[in-house]
């Protein structure tokens, strides 16, 4: 299980250099207007999404896990502890196909994922639902 951070940035080209160079590790994904890393030390998932207007800004947090089953059990716990989930979907989003459920915080949305595996189309939509599955898309 790793905390994961999406970024707005405004070059996503500078960025991957920069936290290439911070982190000392190379983006797992790199596609048109994305990229991702999983940063072993200290354990981060770090997500990077380009946004002109919005650069500098937090598009949303996460807890990346490595079942379904724990996506399930998180949802289950959040739920009963009267917090309001999104339920347990099947998407395509972000270039991923995931197992996920999120829940909108007081000033932030989160996402319990675990990622089944890539997808090469750049679906920043919820397949389920319809509705984005990246906040600040």
């Amino acid at each position: 299980m790793r905390v994961q951070l999406a970024l707005n940035v405004t070059d996503i080209d500078a960025s991957i250099d920069f936290y290439s160079k911070m982190f000392q590790t190379e983006p797992l994904k790199v596609k048109p207007g994305y990229a991702n890393f999983a940063i072993e030390n200290p354990p981060l998932k770090l997500v990077l999404f380009e946004a002109p207007d919005a650069g500098g800004s937090l598009n949303h947090l996460g807890v990346e896990v490595e079942t379904g089953e724990q996506v399930e059990a998180a949802e289950a716990r959040i739920a009963a502890d009267g917090l309001a989930t999104s339920g347990v979907d099947a998407t395509e989003c972000c270039y991923a196909a995931k197992t996920e459920t999120w829940v909108e915080g007081p000033d932030n949305k989160w996402e319990w994922y675990v990622k089944q595996g890539d997808v090469e189309a750049p679906v920043f939509v919820s397949m389920s639902t319809g509705s984005s599955c990246c906040p600040g898309d």
